[in-house]
């Protein structure tokens, strides 16, 4: 960056480009009507980035957490200067042509905090982000500015409950199927529905949120047990207000995100990744903020990750816990300190709070607390080695990505059902003409073809409560919910939009599907392939116009984190 890096002291600081001197009296008299002092143009100006919104559960707690954490920098030391940012309710875009925005949203959101504090030379930020794309996106700002910053999850949702069962949002979607089924009745989906989300927070589960929130402390640009907090815990707003203390003591002291944000880092986040059964979106999200980060971190890396980090912790959507069991029993420090203890994590890491990994977990136990069952020991772990495959083949030559742990079937070869839209997919599973065996192909999805790369959680749930979990393969081009489980793959690369071979599949056509292999094949003659290739043409863009139509222009490859910038 070529602005001033802050110093001890804050002798040098962004925002004098915005406060010194006397050309920048018109700039104080705009301050002043906020109720700055002269004082005051003497402190560092924190931005506070508030994903605060009412469009969803996961987002309508923050504006508590954003005022503690103003108050909190003002007794500090700073200012604060609070600014709004988007979200996309993942859960309610489900299943609708709203989800082509979602993650469209997470460059909206990245783009905002950066225009916003680099407009106004904000010495840094404090983040604040509750649903799936505002946490990725405002670590890829993060990551871009390299300007001190620190994340605030706004926690975990608290587990529904029904007849003793915990409930989450993932629940519902698997009602849908069971009602389609004939397996519940009318009044059991709508206690389902009524009961799986109790109040604020993200989905309960080690879903999309709560994996990111996880990987952004394994990487030390949160707070130690943050990650796991639920959104209406007292906890979780205390959180908020030493975050802000944390990062004014950051800018003091000049250390910047890419400082913290290095390769070890993000390995370090992955092999928390795979130890907890993590999102497959945390592939797509990791390497989009590396890619902001200068760090190189390819595919490739996660399978070679998955191959030492065994899964030790039983969490929803394969498992059986939520969230706030694993925060009670101990967090991610407590799954962080097995992985460092095995040689699995790199302890010399640093962390926004000036410490390194090492430090934050010595008084943390080597062994998960006795009387439990979330943390397993990690000799006595559920899966070997991590849940998050990446497959390649001539279906996916740049690779896909599949949760392999788990599945009764870990492999399966059958003939090819063959959509071109979720919603097509969708109405042959409610309409029972998807059998065992079959492997359902949903493509024209990915980032540029659909556009946006929406997440196939309907179906797939759809196909669970239908109890063909284990006997029927999907894959797609597009994404999976971090409630997603069973025989799916996806962010199939190269996607149908741009010609890859996902593109040229046809009805019959028969399709293996090998985890253990880590293979993804169209069992077709090579010359059938090719000829059908000669005779494929793009088709027109779905839109052209507005944020989808730019989106579909500029964006990349799922291998490469379907982002649309960065170096």
């Amino acid at each position: 960056m070529s602005d001033p890096k802050p110093v001890s002291g804050g002798k040098t600081r962004r925002s004098d480009t915005i406060t010194k001197g006397v050309a920048r009296a018109p700039n104080r008299a705009m301050l002043r009507a906020m109720g700055y002092t002269d004082a005051d143009f003497d402190k560092p100006i924190v931005g506070v980035a508030n994903g605060y919104s009412t469009i969803t559960p996961c987002n309508m707690s923050l504006n508590v957490l954003t005022a503690r954490a103003e108050s909190a920098l003002e007794a500090a030391g700073a200012k604060a200067q609070t600014f709004g940012t988007i979200t996309v309710s993942d859960g309610i875009s489900m299943g609708t042509p709203g989800m082509k925005y979602s993650l469209v949203s997470r460059e909206v959101i990245a783009d905002s905090i950066e225009t916003a504090c680099q407009a106004e030379s904000m010495d840094g930020v404090i983040a604040l982000g509750g649903c799936d794309k505002n946490m990725p996106g405002a670590m890829m700002a993060i990551a871009r500015m390299n300007i001190p910053a620190i994340f605030v999850y706004g926690g975990t949702i608290k587990p529904g409950k029904l007849d003793g069962e915990d409930l989450t949002v993932v629940s519902v979607f698997e009602a849908v199927g069971q009602h389609a089924a004939k397996t519940i009745d009318d009044e059991r989906l709508r206690k389902v529905e009524c009961n799986a989300c109790p109040g604020a927070g993200s989905c309960g589960g080690m879903f999309t949120a709560n994996t990111m929130s996880s990987a952004f402390e394994a990487m030390g640009m949160s707070l130690p047990y943050s990650s796991t907090m639920t959104a209406e815990g007292d906890d979780k707003a205390v959180s908020a207000e030493a975050s802000s203390r944390v990062l004014v003591e950051a800018i003091e002291k000049g250390l910047l995100p890419r400082d913290i944000m290095t390769r070890k880092a993000f390995e370090n986040a992955i092999a928390v990744i795979m130890a907890v059964g993590g999102s497959t979106n945390a592939v797509l999200h990791l390497l989009a903020i590396a890619r902001e980060a200068g760090v190189p971190l390819t595919i490739d890396d996660f399978e070679d990750i998955r191959g030492r980090v065994p899964v030790f912790c039983d969490l929803k959507p394969s498992g059986r816990y939520v969230t706030l069991d694993l925060h009670h029993a101990g967090g991610i420090p407590q799954v962080m300190k097995m992985l460092l203890e095995a040689g699995l994590l790199h302890g010399d890491c640093l962390t926004i709070g000036g410490q390194t990994i090492a430090e934050v977990l010595a008084d943390v136990p080597a062994q998960p607390p006795a009387g439990q069952s979330v943390v397993l020991p990690f000799d006595q772990p559920l899966y070997k080695t991590g849940h998050l495959a990446i497959l390649k083949g001539n279906l996916a030559e740049e690779g896909g990505v599949a949760k392999i742990t788990g599945l009764k079937k870990p492999a399966i070869t059958g003939p090819a059902r063959v959509f071109d839209s979720e919603e097509d997919a969708m109405a042959a599973i409610l309409d029972d003409r998807i059998k065992a065996g079959d492997v359902v192909v949903i493509r024209y999805e990915g980032p540029k073809g659909g556009p946006g790369m929406r997440e196939m959680l309907s179906p797939t749930s759809a196909i669970v409560g239908r109890g063909l979990g284990d006997q029927v393969g999907l894959i797609t081009d597009g994404r999976f919910s971090g409630g997603t489980y069973g025989m799916v793959v996806g962010h199939v690369a190269p996607e149908a939009a741009v010609g890859g071979t996902i593109a040229l599949v046809e009805e019959g056509d028969t399709i293996c599907i090998d985890a253990p292999a880590r293979k993804l094949e169209l069992q077709v003659d090579p010359a059938e392939l090719k000829r059908r290739r000669a005779a494929w043409s793009p088709r027109p863009a779905n839109v052209t116009t507005g944020v989808l139509g730019k989106y579909a222009k500029l964006v990349s490859s799922a291998s490469e984190g379907a982002i649309t910038g960065g170096d």
